[in-house]
Protein backbone atom coordinates (compact mmCIF):
# COMPACT_ATOMS: atom_id res chain seq x y z
CA UNK A 1 0.00 0.00 0.00
CA UNK A 2 1.49 3.50 -0.73
CA UNK A 3 2.66 5.45 2.42
CA UNK A 4 0.20 8.11 2.54
CA UNK A 5 2.69 10.70 2.60
CA UNK A 6 3.29 10.27 -1.24
CA UNK A 7 -0.50 10.23 -2.15
CA UNK A 8 -1.02 13.33 -4.43
CA UNK A 9 -4.53 14.84 -3.10
CA UNK A 10 -6.00 14.47 0.06
CA UNK A 11 -7.52 12.00 0.86
CA UNK A 12 -11.59 12.50 1.10
CA UNK A 13 -13.63 9.40 2.96
CA UNK A 14 -16.69 8.87 0.93
CA UNK A 15 -20.00 9.31 1.92
CA UNK A 16 -21.51 6.35 3.49
CA UNK A 17 -23.81 3.84 0.96
CA UNK A 18 -27.12 3.18 1.97
CA UNK A 19 -29.11 -1.11 1.20
CA UNK A 20 -31.49 -0.53 -1.91
CA UNK A 21 -32.45 -3.36 -4.38
CA UNK A 22 -33.28 -2.84 -7.96
CA UNK A 23 -35.41 -5.65 -9.80
CA UNK A 24 -34.69 -6.53 -13.72
CA UNK A 25 -38.03 -7.99 -14.79
CA UNK A 26 -37.60 -9.92 -18.04
CA UNK A 27 -39.45 -11.74 -20.76
CA UNK A 28 -38.47 -13.85 -24.23
CA UNK A 29 -38.74 -11.11 -26.90
CA UNK A 30 -41.08 -12.19 -30.26
CA UNK A 31 -40.81 -10.32 -33.62
CA UNK A 32 -42.44 -10.87 -36.33
CA UNK A 33 -39.29 -11.91 -38.47
CA UNK A 34 -38.99 -14.81 -36.24
CA UNK A 35 -35.96 -12.93 -33.99
CA UNK A 36 -36.42 -14.00 -29.95
CA UNK A 37 -34.22 -13.06 -27.20
CA UNK A 38 -34.44 -10.71 -24.07
CA UNK A 39 -36.69 -7.83 -23.20
CA UNK A 40 -36.32 -5.97 -19.91
CA UNK A 41 -39.10 -3.36 -18.47
CA UNK A 42 -37.69 -0.18 -18.25
CA UNK A 43 -38.93 2.96 -16.50
CA UNK A 44 -38.03 6.75 -16.39
CA UNK A 45 -37.28 8.63 -12.76
CA UNK A 46 -38.41 11.83 -12.30
CA UNK A 47 -36.81 14.93 -13.51
CA UNK A 48 -37.16 16.23 -9.65
CA UNK A 49 -35.34 12.91 -8.59
CA UNK A 50 -32.38 13.54 -5.79
CA UNK A 51 -30.24 10.56 -7.57
CA UNK A 52 -30.05 9.83 -11.54
CA UNK A 53 -32.91 12.51 -12.32
CA UNK A 54 -34.87 11.76 -15.63
CA UNK A 55 -32.47 8.82 -16.05
CA UNK A 56 -33.83 5.59 -17.51
CA UNK A 57 -33.59 2.89 -15.15
CA UNK A 58 -35.03 -0.66 -13.79
CA UNK A 59 -37.79 -0.37 -10.83
CA UNK A 60 -36.40 -0.21 -7.21
CA UNK A 61 -35.29 1.47 -4.44
CA UNK A 62 -33.93 1.61 -0.57
CA UNK A 63 -34.27 -1.43 1.81
CA UNK A 64 -36.76 -0.79 4.43
CA UNK A 65 -35.99 -2.51 8.41
CA UNK A 66 -39.51 -4.13 7.64
CA UNK A 67 -37.86 -6.25 4.65
CA UNK A 68 -35.98 -8.18 6.66
CA UNK A 69 -38.24 -8.62 9.95
CA UNK A 70 -39.06 -11.84 10.67
CA UNK A 71 -43.11 -11.71 10.25
CA UNK A 72 -42.32 -10.26 6.80
CA UNK A 73 -39.55 -13.29 5.64
CA UNK A 74 -42.18 -15.76 6.89
CA UNK A 75 -44.77 -14.29 4.14
CA UNK A 76 -42.30 -14.69 1.33
CA UNK A 77 -41.70 -18.22 -0.32
CA UNK A 78 -37.63 -19.03 -0.37
CA UNK A 79 -35.30 -21.34 -1.87
CA UNK A 80 -33.46 -23.64 0.25
CA UNK A 81 -30.31 -22.21 -1.14
CA UNK A 82 -31.71 -18.22 -0.34
CA UNK A 83 -29.48 -16.52 2.55
CA UNK A 84 -31.70 -14.12 4.64
CA UNK A 85 -29.57 -11.14 3.41
CA UNK A 86 -30.79 -12.20 -0.54
CA UNK A 87 -34.08 -12.77 0.79
CA UNK A 88 -34.11 -9.60 2.07
CA UNK A 89 -33.21 -8.06 -1.04
CA UNK A 90 -35.73 -10.12 -2.80
CA UNK A 91 -38.69 -8.60 -1.10
CA UNK A 92 -37.60 -4.49 -1.04
CA UNK A 93 -37.17 -5.28 -4.89
CA UNK A 94 -41.04 -6.93 -4.68
CA UNK A 95 -42.11 -4.44 -2.73
CA UNK A 96 -40.90 -1.42 -5.06
CA UNK A 97 -41.54 -2.54 -8.70
CA UNK A 98 -45.60 -2.95 -6.84
CA UNK A 99 -45.37 0.37 -5.53
CA UNK A 100 -43.83 1.96 -8.88
CA UNK A 101 -45.16 0.37 -11.56
CA UNK A 102 -48.06 -1.65 -9.68
CA UNK A 103 -45.87 -5.64 -11.18
CA UNK A 104 -46.99 -7.93 -8.02
CA UNK A 105 -44.60 -10.90 -7.63
CA UNK A 106 -47.05 -12.84 -5.42
CA UNK A 107 -48.80 -16.33 -5.17
CA UNK A 108 -51.99 -17.54 -3.90
CA UNK A 109 -51.11 -19.96 -1.26
CA UNK A 110 -54.60 -21.60 -1.10
CA UNK A 111 -58.18 -21.81 -3.12
CA UNK A 112 -59.28 -22.25 -6.38
CA UNK A 113 -55.82 -20.38 -7.49
CA UNK A 114 -52.88 -21.84 -5.62
CA UNK A 115 -50.31 -21.63 -6.52
CA UNK A 116 -51.12 -18.75 -9.54
CA UNK A 117 -49.77 -15.69 -9.54
CA UNK A 118 -51.36 -12.75 -8.72
CA UNK A 119 -53.74 -10.65 -11.11
CA UNK A 120 -55.67 -7.50 -12.05
CA UNK A 121 -58.14 -8.25 -9.88
CA UNK A 122 -55.38 -8.72 -6.79
CA UNK A 123 -53.38 -5.78 -7.50
CA UNK A 124 -56.51 -3.25 -8.15
CA UNK A 125 -57.66 -4.43 -4.37
CA UNK A 126 -53.68 -3.27 -3.13
CA UNK A 127 -53.41 0.02 -2.21
CA UNK A 128 -49.60 1.15 -3.13
CA UNK A 129 -49.73 3.59 -0.10
CA UNK A 130 -50.33 1.16 2.55
CA UNK A 131 -48.40 -1.57 3.80
CA UNK A 132 -47.81 -4.09 1.38
CA UNK A 133 -46.85 -6.98 2.94
CA UNK A 134 -49.74 -6.99 5.25
CA UNK A 135 -52.13 -6.60 2.00
CA UNK A 136 -50.98 -9.15 0.64
CA UNK A 137 -51.39 -11.86 3.40
CA UNK A 138 -55.25 -11.09 3.23
CA UNK A 139 -55.75 -11.15 0.26
CA UNK A 140 -53.71 -15.32 0.50
CA UNK A 141 -50.89 -14.11 -0.93
CA UNK A 142 -47.15 -14.89 -0.73
CA UNK A 143 -44.16 -12.90 -1.96
CA UNK A 144 -42.61 -14.75 -4.62
CA UNK A 145 -39.22 -14.10 -3.29
CA UNK A 146 -37.74 -17.60 -4.66
CA UNK A 147 -38.35 -16.90 -8.15
CA UNK A 148 -35.94 -13.57 -7.79
CA UNK A 149 -32.59 -14.00 -8.61
CA UNK A 150 -29.17 -12.22 -7.91
CA UNK A 151 -27.53 -11.10 -11.27
CA UNK A 152 -24.96 -8.36 -9.98
CA UNK A 153 -23.81 -6.43 -6.75
CA UNK A 154 -23.39 -2.69 -7.76
CA UNK A 155 -22.05 -0.06 -5.17
CA UNK A 156 -22.41 3.67 -6.19
CA UNK A 157 -19.12 4.92 -7.36
CA UNK A 158 -17.21 7.09 -4.54
CA UNK A 159 -17.53 10.26 -5.91
CA UNK A 160 -21.38 10.68 -5.56
CA UNK A 161 -23.17 12.44 -2.86
CA UNK A 162 -25.77 9.88 -2.61
CA UNK A 163 -24.63 6.44 -2.30
CA UNK A 164 -26.31 3.05 -2.61
CA UNK A 165 -25.12 -0.62 -1.69
CA UNK A 166 -27.08 -2.54 -4.46
CA UNK A 167 -27.67 -5.54 -5.97
CA UNK A 168 -29.11 -6.11 -9.37
CA UNK A 169 -31.72 -9.09 -8.90
CA UNK A 170 -33.89 -10.68 -11.99
CA UNK A 171 -37.66 -12.34 -11.95
CA UNK A 172 -39.93 -13.13 -14.62
CA UNK A 173 -42.27 -10.88 -15.23
CA UNK A 174 -46.01 -12.83 -14.53
CA UNK A 175 -48.22 -12.77 -17.34
CA UNK A 176 -50.97 -11.11 -17.82
CA UNK A 177 -49.84 -7.76 -15.57
CA UNK A 178 -49.52 -4.87 -17.29
CA UNK A 179 -46.78 -2.23 -16.20
CA UNK A 180 -48.66 1.56 -14.44
CA UNK A 181 -45.97 3.93 -13.40
CA UNK A 182 -46.56 5.32 -9.95
CA UNK A 183 -46.65 8.84 -11.91
CA UNK A 184 -44.66 10.32 -9.28
CA UNK A 185 -41.05 8.38 -8.85
CA UNK A 186 -41.42 6.80 -12.33
CA UNK A 187 -42.62 7.44 -16.02
CA UNK A 188 -42.90 5.55 -19.04
CA UNK A 189 -42.76 2.07 -18.24
CA UNK A 190 -41.09 0.85 -21.59
CA UNK A 191 -40.16 -3.09 -22.66
CA UNK A 192 -36.63 -3.18 -24.47
CA UNK A 193 -33.96 -5.08 -25.51
CA UNK A 194 -30.85 -4.70 -24.30
CA UNK A 195 -29.19 -4.18 -27.54
CA UNK A 196 -31.97 -1.22 -28.54
CA UNK A 197 -31.70 0.34 -25.00
CA UNK A 198 -27.63 0.70 -25.66
CA UNK A 199 -28.52 1.63 -29.04
CA UNK A 200 -30.66 4.96 -27.89
CA UNK A 201 -28.67 6.08 -25.28
CA UNK A 202 -25.82 6.55 -27.99
CA UNK A 203 -28.19 8.32 -30.12
CA UNK A 204 -29.02 10.64 -27.73
CA UNK A 205 -32.72 9.37 -27.06
CA UNK A 206 -32.91 6.98 -24.10
CA UNK A 207 -30.05 8.39 -20.92
CA UNK A 208 -29.41 5.96 -18.44
CA UNK A 209 -26.46 6.10 -15.67
CA UNK A 210 -23.17 3.94 -15.85
CA UNK A 211 -24.06 0.48 -14.02
CA UNK A 212 -27.33 0.51 -16.08
CA UNK A 213 -25.47 0.76 -19.42
CA UNK A 214 -22.97 -1.98 -18.62
CA UNK A 215 -25.38 -4.59 -17.27
CA UNK A 216 -27.55 -3.93 -20.39
CA UNK A 217 -24.30 -4.46 -22.10
CA UNK A 218 -23.88 -7.86 -20.11
CA UNK A 219 -27.33 -9.03 -20.06
CA UNK A 220 -27.49 -8.62 -24.24
CA UNK A 221 -25.68 -11.64 -23.91
CA UNK A 222 -28.15 -14.02 -22.90
CA UNK A 223 -30.38 -15.64 -25.59
CA UNK A 224 -33.50 -16.35 -23.33
CA UNK A 225 -34.74 -15.47 -19.75
CA UNK A 226 -33.97 -19.25 -19.07
CA UNK A 227 -30.28 -18.77 -19.76
CA UNK A 228 -30.15 -15.98 -17.66
CA UNK A 229 -31.55 -18.06 -14.32
CA UNK A 230 -29.53 -20.97 -15.37
CA UNK A 231 -26.35 -18.65 -15.12
CA UNK A 232 -27.84 -17.41 -11.61
CA UNK A 233 -28.30 -20.66 -9.75
CA UNK A 234 -24.88 -20.31 -7.90
CA UNK A 235 -26.76 -17.45 -5.91
CA UNK A 236 -23.72 -15.45 -6.48
CA UNK A 237 -23.59 -12.27 -8.62
CA UNK A 238 -22.13 -12.75 -12.12
CA UNK A 239 -20.14 -9.34 -10.84
CA UNK A 240 -19.68 -7.36 -8.43
CA UNK A 241 -18.63 -3.18 -9.13
CA UNK A 242 -18.01 -0.15 -7.44
CA UNK A 243 -16.64 2.05 -10.00
CA UNK A 244 -14.22 4.71 -10.46
CA UNK A 245 -13.79 7.85 -12.78
CA UNK A 246 -11.29 10.32 -14.29
CA UNK A 247 -10.90 12.44 -17.10
CA UNK A 248 -10.11 11.20 -21.39
CA UNK A 249 -10.70 13.90 -24.03
CA UNK A 250 -11.72 16.14 -21.50
CA UNK A 251 -15.11 14.63 -20.26
CA UNK A 252 -16.09 12.42 -17.09
CA UNK A 253 -15.46 8.79 -18.10
CA UNK A 254 -16.17 5.65 -15.49
CA UNK A 255 -14.70 2.12 -15.59
CA UNK A 256 -15.37 -0.72 -14.01
CA UNK A 257 -12.87 -3.33 -11.69
CA UNK A 258 -11.78 -5.50 -15.42
CA UNK A 259 -11.60 -1.81 -17.36
CA UNK A 260 -7.69 -1.05 -18.01
CA UNK A 261 -7.67 2.06 -16.72
CA UNK A 262 -9.20 1.07 -12.89
CA UNK A 263 -5.84 0.27 -10.97
CA UNK A 264 -4.54 3.59 -12.30
CA UNK A 265 -7.27 5.40 -10.62
CA UNK A 266 -7.83 3.61 -7.27
CA UNK A 267 -3.72 4.23 -7.12
CA UNK A 268 -3.85 8.33 -8.02
CA UNK A 269 -7.32 8.48 -6.40
CA UNK A 270 -8.42 5.96 -3.75
CA UNK A 271 -11.26 8.25 -2.63
CA UNK A 272 -12.49 8.36 -5.85
CA UNK A 273 -12.01 12.04 -7.07
CA UNK A 274 -12.21 12.69 -10.54
CA UNK A 275 -9.03 14.58 -10.91
CA UNK A 276 -6.92 12.17 -12.72
CA UNK A 277 -6.81 12.79 -16.62
CA UNK A 278 -6.11 9.39 -18.53
CA UNK A 279 -5.49 10.51 -21.59
CA UNK A 280 -2.26 9.20 -23.39
CA UNK A 281 0.54 11.95 -24.15
CA UNK A 282 4.13 12.24 -24.64
CA UNK A 283 4.24 15.85 -24.10
CA UNK A 284 4.98 15.58 -20.11
CA UNK A 285 4.72 13.65 -17.43
CA UNK A 286 2.16 12.13 -15.55
CA UNK A 287 2.03 12.07 -11.50
CA UNK A 288 1.42 8.67 -10.09
CA UNK A 289 2.24 9.68 -7.14
CA UNK A 290 4.50 12.15 -4.74
CA UNK A 291 7.77 9.80 -6.06
CA UNK A 292 6.40 8.55 -9.07
CA UNK A 293 6.29 10.10 -12.57
CA UNK A 294 5.56 8.28 -15.51
CA UNK A 295 6.67 9.44 -19.36
CA UNK A 296 5.65 7.86 -22.13
CA UNK A 297 7.65 7.99 -24.83
CA UNK A 298 6.18 8.65 -28.81
CA UNK A 299 6.64 5.20 -30.39
CA UNK A 300 3.08 3.77 -29.70
CA UNK A 301 2.29 0.83 -32.61
CA UNK A 302 1.10 -2.65 -32.16
CA UNK A 303 3.69 -4.32 -30.07
CA UNK A 304 4.09 -1.32 -27.72
CA UNK A 305 0.20 -0.23 -27.34
CA UNK A 306 0.25 3.84 -26.02
CA UNK A 307 4.30 3.46 -26.40
CA UNK A 308 7.24 2.82 -23.82
CA UNK A 309 6.68 3.78 -20.22
CA UNK A 310 9.41 5.30 -18.32
CA UNK A 311 9.23 6.38 -14.89
CA UNK A 312 10.65 8.76 -12.21
CA UNK A 313 11.30 7.25 -8.67
CA UNK A 314 12.01 9.78 -6.28
CA UNK A 315 11.73 13.55 -5.49
CA UNK A 316 13.98 16.59 -5.68
CA UNK A 317 14.97 15.79 -1.82
CA UNK A 318 16.63 12.43 -2.98
CA UNK A 319 17.28 12.89 -6.27
CA UNK A 320 15.49 10.20 -8.78
CA UNK A 321 15.78 6.84 -10.32
CA UNK A 322 14.84 6.80 -14.09
CA UNK A 323 13.51 3.15 -15.55
CA UNK A 324 13.54 2.26 -18.90
CA UNK A 325 14.44 5.34 -20.55
CA UNK A 326 13.35 4.15 -23.83
CA UNK A 327 14.49 4.30 -27.30
CA UNK A 328 17.06 7.12 -28.04
CA UNK A 329 14.56 9.82 -28.96
CA UNK A 330 16.14 13.12 -28.32
CA UNK A 331 13.64 14.83 -27.19
CA UNK A 332 11.45 11.78 -25.16
CA UNK A 333 15.20 11.75 -23.26
CA UNK A 334 15.40 15.64 -22.65
CA UNK A 335 11.63 15.64 -21.32
CA UNK A 336 12.72 13.02 -19.10
CA UNK A 337 15.73 14.57 -17.72
CA UNK A 338 13.75 18.28 -17.31
CA UNK A 339 10.85 16.07 -14.88
CA UNK A 340 13.79 14.78 -12.95
CA UNK A 341 15.62 18.47 -12.47
CA UNK A 342 18.48 16.54 -14.12
CA UNK A 343 19.11 14.81 -10.87
CA UNK A 344 18.97 11.51 -11.94
CA UNK A 345 21.35 9.18 -9.55
CA UNK A 346 20.63 6.10 -11.34
CA UNK A 347 19.23 4.25 -14.70
CA UNK A 348 17.76 1.14 -14.96
CA UNK A 349 16.64 -0.76 -17.78
CA UNK A 350 14.09 -3.76 -16.78
CA UNK A 351 15.60 -5.60 -19.81
CA UNK A 352 17.36 -5.11 -23.76
CA UNK A 353 14.46 -4.66 -25.98
CA UNK A 354 15.13 -1.86 -28.29
CA UNK A 355 12.27 0.32 -27.33
CA UNK A 356 13.34 -0.42 -23.41
CA UNK A 357 17.73 0.28 -23.39
CA UNK A 358 18.60 2.32 -26.64
CA UNK A 359 17.32 5.77 -23.99
CA UNK A 360 19.91 4.89 -21.19
CA UNK A 361 23.33 6.26 -22.80
CA UNK A 362 21.89 9.55 -24.32
CA UNK A 363 20.32 10.20 -21.06
CA UNK A 364 23.70 9.42 -18.96
CA UNK A 365 25.60 12.11 -21.57
CA UNK A 366 22.56 14.92 -20.87
CA UNK A 367 23.41 14.59 -17.04
CA UNK A 368 27.12 14.49 -17.62
CA UNK A 369 26.81 17.70 -20.22
CA UNK A 370 24.70 19.35 -17.27
CA UNK A 371 27.92 19.04 -15.13
CA UNK A 372 26.20 16.41 -12.84
CA UNK A 373 28.25 13.10 -12.14
CA UNK A 374 27.00 10.30 -14.69
CA UNK A 375 24.00 8.25 -13.20
CA UNK A 376 25.51 4.30 -13.61
CA UNK A 377 23.48 1.93 -15.88
CA UNK A 378 22.53 -0.78 -14.13
CA UNK A 379 20.84 -3.78 -15.50
CA UNK A 380 21.53 -7.34 -16.86
CA UNK A 381 23.77 -7.67 -19.55
CA UNK A 382 22.00 -9.34 -23.27
CA UNK A 383 22.13 -12.79 -23.23
CA UNK A 384 24.36 -14.48 -26.39
CA UNK A 385 20.43 -15.23 -27.28
CA UNK A 386 19.65 -12.43 -27.45
CA UNK A 387 18.63 -10.17 -31.26
CA UNK A 388 21.13 -7.72 -32.71
CA UNK A 389 18.94 -5.24 -32.13
CA UNK A 390 18.57 -6.09 -28.18
CA UNK A 391 22.47 -5.85 -27.53
CA UNK A 392 22.71 -4.34 -24.10
CA UNK A 393 25.99 -3.71 -21.56
CA UNK A 394 24.94 -2.07 -18.36
CA UNK A 395 27.77 0.02 -16.54
CA UNK A 396 26.93 -2.74 -13.34
CA UNK A 397 25.29 -5.80 -13.24
CA UNK A 398 22.28 -5.65 -10.64
CA UNK A 399 21.97 -8.54 -8.63
CA UNK A 400 19.10 -10.61 -7.78
CA UNK A 401 17.29 -9.00 -5.00
CA UNK A 402 19.72 -6.21 -5.51
CA UNK A 403 18.33 -2.97 -3.35
CA UNK A 404 19.19 0.31 -4.86
CA UNK A 405 18.19 3.28 -2.23
CA UNK A 406 17.73 6.96 -2.57
CA UNK A 407 18.19 9.04 0.87
CA UNK A 408 16.98 12.76 1.76
CA UNK A 409 15.38 15.01 4.02
CA UNK A 410 12.75 17.29 3.62
CA UNK A 411 13.04 19.43 7.02
CA UNK A 412 13.40 17.31 10.17
CA UNK A 413 11.75 14.18 7.97
CA UNK A 414 14.02 11.20 6.43
CA UNK A 415 12.95 10.49 3.11
CA UNK A 416 13.96 6.81 1.67
CA UNK A 417 12.67 4.98 -1.51
CA UNK A 418 13.87 1.78 -2.07
CA UNK A 419 13.93 -0.48 -5.17
CA UNK A 420 14.56 -4.09 -4.78
CA UNK A 421 15.80 -5.94 -8.42
CA UNK A 422 14.19 -8.72 -8.98
CA UNK A 423 15.65 -11.52 -12.19
CA UNK A 424 12.87 -12.48 -14.29
CA UNK A 425 13.53 -14.19 -16.95
CA UNK A 426 11.11 -15.11 -19.74
CA UNK A 427 10.16 -12.38 -21.83
CA UNK A 428 13.92 -11.87 -21.93
CA UNK A 429 16.69 -13.76 -20.46
CA UNK A 430 17.91 -10.21 -18.81
CA UNK A 431 14.27 -9.36 -17.93
CA UNK A 432 14.52 -7.33 -14.46
CA UNK A 433 11.42 -6.40 -12.53
CA UNK A 434 11.72 -3.64 -9.50
CA UNK A 435 9.80 -3.18 -6.37
CA UNK A 436 9.55 0.25 -4.70
CA UNK A 437 9.78 -1.19 -1.40
CA UNK A 438 8.35 0.92 0.99
CA UNK A 439 5.04 2.20 -1.37
CA UNK A 440 4.53 -1.59 -2.37
CA UNK A 441 4.98 -0.72 -5.97
CA UNK A 442 6.23 -3.57 -8.33
CA UNK A 443 7.47 -2.03 -11.72
CA UNK A 444 7.09 -4.89 -14.20
CA UNK A 445 8.71 -4.01 -17.73
CA UNK A 446 7.61 -6.21 -20.21
CA UNK A 447 6.88 -9.22 -18.11
CA UNK A 448 3.07 -8.22 -17.19
CA UNK A 449 1.51 -5.69 -19.51
CA UNK A 450 -1.98 -4.22 -19.74
CA UNK A 451 -4.47 -5.01 -22.13
CA UNK A 452 -2.04 -7.49 -23.72
CA UNK A 453 -0.05 -10.08 -22.78
CA UNK A 454 3.53 -10.22 -23.73
CA UNK A 455 5.14 -11.80 -26.78
CA UNK A 456 7.48 -14.78 -25.31
CA UNK A 457 10.17 -15.24 -28.30
CA UNK A 458 12.69 -18.39 -27.88
CA UNK A 459 15.57 -18.32 -27.47
CA UNK A 460 15.69 -15.01 -25.61
CA UNK A 461 12.17 -15.91 -24.37
CA UNK A 462 11.51 -18.85 -22.19
CA UNK A 463 8.04 -19.74 -21.59
CA UNK A 464 9.25 -22.38 -18.80
CA UNK A 465 11.40 -19.27 -17.16
CA UNK A 466 8.48 -16.88 -18.19
CA UNK A 467 5.78 -18.98 -15.82
CA UNK A 468 8.07 -19.68 -12.97
CA UNK A 469 9.09 -15.66 -12.52
CA UNK A 470 5.41 -15.02 -12.48
CA UNK A 471 5.17 -17.37 -9.51
CA UNK A 472 8.56 -15.69 -8.57
CA UNK A 473 6.61 -12.66 -8.51
CA UNK A 474 3.47 -13.52 -6.92
CA UNK A 475 5.64 -14.56 -4.00
CA UNK A 476 7.10 -10.77 -3.91
CA UNK A 477 3.72 -9.14 -3.80
CA UNK A 478 2.58 -11.10 -1.35
CA UNK A 479 5.19 -11.33 1.14
CA UNK A 480 5.31 -6.93 0.44
CA UNK A 481 1.55 -6.28 0.31
CA UNK A 482 1.76 -5.17 -3.09
CA UNK A 483 -1.53 -3.83 -4.68
CA UNK A 484 -0.89 -1.90 -7.83
CA UNK A 485 1.40 -3.49 -10.97
CA UNK A 486 3.36 -0.07 -13.11
CA UNK A 487 3.76 -2.08 -16.64
CA UNK A 488 6.11 -0.77 -19.25
CA UNK A 489 3.11 -0.66 -21.44
CA UNK A 490 -0.39 0.76 -20.67
CA UNK A 491 -1.88 2.06 -17.53
CA UNK A 492 -1.38 1.40 -13.82
CA UNK A 493 -3.20 -2.56 -13.09
CA UNK A 494 -4.54 -2.95 -9.79
CA UNK A 495 -5.26 -6.29 -7.71
CA UNK A 496 -1.50 -7.39 -8.58
CA UNK A 497 -1.86 -11.28 -7.51
CA UNK A 498 -5.16 -11.26 -9.31
CA UNK A 499 -4.01 -9.74 -11.86
CA UNK A 500 -0.97 -12.88 -12.13
CA UNK A 501 -3.11 -15.26 -11.29
CA UNK A 502 -5.05 -14.36 -13.99
CA UNK A 503 -2.09 -14.22 -16.39
CA UNK A 504 -0.80 -17.61 -15.41
CA UNK A 505 -4.12 -19.67 -16.09
CA UNK A 506 -4.70 -17.46 -19.58
CA UNK A 507 -1.30 -18.52 -20.37
CA UNK A 508 -1.62 -21.77 -18.94
CA UNK A 509 -4.95 -22.35 -21.21
CA UNK A 510 -3.11 -21.17 -24.18
CA UNK A 511 -0.71 -23.59 -23.64
CA UNK A 512 -3.99 -26.09 -23.50
CA UNK A 513 -4.65 -25.00 -26.65
CA UNK A 514 -1.53 -25.42 -28.41
CA UNK A 515 -1.20 -29.23 -27.01
CA UNK A 516 -4.54 -29.90 -28.35
CA UNK A 517 -3.64 -28.50 -31.71
CA UNK A 518 -0.31 -30.39 -32.21
CA UNK A 519 -2.12 -33.73 -30.70
CA UNK A 520 -5.16 -33.30 -33.46
CA UNK A 521 -2.21 -32.11 -36.27
CA UNK A 522 0.60 -33.58 -35.36
CA UNK A 523 2.72 -33.57 -38.75
CA UNK A 524 1.40 -29.73 -38.65
CA UNK A 525 3.61 -26.75 -39.38
CA UNK A 526 3.81 -24.09 -36.63
CA UNK A 527 1.46 -21.94 -39.33
CA UNK A 528 -1.08 -25.02 -38.96
CA UNK A 529 -1.11 -24.79 -35.21
CA UNK A 530 -1.21 -21.04 -34.87
CA UNK A 531 -4.20 -21.05 -37.13
CA UNK A 532 -5.89 -23.88 -34.22
CA UNK A 533 -4.07 -22.45 -30.81
CA UNK A 534 -4.74 -18.51 -31.66
CA UNK A 535 -8.01 -19.12 -33.88
CA UNK A 536 -9.52 -16.25 -31.40
CA UNK A 537 -6.66 -13.83 -31.90
CA UNK A 538 -7.22 -11.48 -35.31
CA UNK A 539 -5.19 -13.69 -38.17
CA UNK A 540 -2.64 -10.30 -38.88
CA UNK A 541 -0.58 -11.20 -35.43
CA UNK A 542 -0.64 -15.06 -35.92
CA UNK A 543 3.15 -13.91 -37.28
CA UNK A 544 3.49 -12.15 -33.64
CA UNK A 545 1.76 -14.97 -32.29
CA UNK A 546 4.02 -18.18 -33.49
CA UNK A 547 6.93 -16.52 -31.35
CA UNK A 548 5.16 -17.69 -28.57
CA UNK A 549 3.41 -20.85 -29.74
CA UNK A 550 7.13 -21.70 -30.34
CA UNK A 551 7.61 -21.03 -27.02
CA UNK A 552 4.87 -23.31 -25.44
CA UNK A 553 5.72 -25.86 -27.27
CA UNK A 554 9.40 -26.26 -26.41
CA UNK A 555 7.70 -25.93 -23.06
CA UNK A 556 5.45 -28.84 -23.89
CA UNK A 557 8.30 -31.16 -25.46
CA UNK A 558 10.40 -30.60 -22.24
CA UNK A 559 7.89 -31.62 -20.32
CA UNK A 560 7.66 -35.28 -21.71
CA UNK A 561 8.68 -38.50 -20.66
CA UNK A 562 12.92 -38.50 -21.17
CA UNK A 563 13.39 -34.92 -22.35
CA UNK A 564 14.14 -33.82 -18.47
Amino acid sequence: MPRSTQQLHPFREPVATRPAATVLLLRDATAADGTGGIEVLMTRRSDKASFAPGAYVFPGGGIDALDAAPDTHAAADRRPTQSDLHLTQAIAAIRESFEELGILLARHTDGPRQGQMADAQDIAAIDRHQPFVAQCAARGLRLAADGVFLLAHWITDRDLPRRFDVPFLVARMPEGQEPVADEAEQFEPVWVRPADALARHEAGQFFMIFPTIRTLQRLAAFGSTQAVFDALKSEAPLWTSCPRAGTLAGKEARYMESDMPYGELALVCPDGQIVHPLDWQTERPVPLLRNVMRLTAPNPGVMTGPGTNSYLVGDPATGFIAIDPGPADPEHLDKLWRAAGGDIRMIVCTHSHPDHSPGAAPLQALCVQAGKPPPPILGLPSAPTARAASQFTPDRLLQNNELLKLDGRAGEAKITHTLQAIHTPGHAANHVCLLLVEDGLLFSGDHILNGSTTVVDPPDGNMADYLDSLDRLDAVCAEHGVEFILPAHGYVLGDARGAIAKLKAHRLAREAKVLAAMQALPQGSMEDWVRHAYDDVPPRMWPVAQRSLLAHVERIRSQRPGNN
